[in-house]
């Protein structure tokens, strides 16, 4: 018998799962949050989603892959890109997000609310396309 995890639907939305911190798990072992995917009126995978405490982190270490090198060695302007990233995937919403993303990016709270500000007065700054 196969693995069930062999099966190209699951392999399909395995990069999605892992970008978003998820877990794959047997369609059995499914508890109460998780999300069952089905492929051709068959049960294929659970996905079990990241706690929103849990996000953060996973949001960090996925922009440090992605830059090559630890946040903090960033320069001020892809530091600012990281925020408005973090930003846009609601990063700071979550308790603490603000300090946590100034520890890893190796600047002061004060700094990381400087970046949100000058990205929104820009954004306010731009002339609106009529029938936005």
């Amino acid at each position: 018998m196969t693995d069930p995890a062999d099966h190209p639907f699951v392999q399909a939305v395995k990069p999605l799962v892992d970008a978003m911190g998820g877990q794959m798990v047997a369609p059995d072992l499914a508890e109460g949050d998780d999300v069952v995917l089905a492929w051709e009126g068959q049960d294929r995978v659970a996905v079990r989603l990241p706690h929103l405490s849990d996000s953060l982190d996973h949001l960090l270490a996925e922009l440090q892959r992605r830059h090559g090198v630890p946040l903090a060695e960033l320069d001020r302007k892809t530091k600012q890109s990281v925020v408005r990233i973090l930003e846009s995937r609601g990063a700071f919403s979550v308790r603490h997000g603000v300090e946590t993303v100034a520890s890893a990016l190796g600047v002061s709270r004060f700094t990381v609310y400087n970046y949100l500000n000058r990205e929104n007065a820009s954004r306010e700054a731009k002339p609106q396309v009529e029938g936005e």
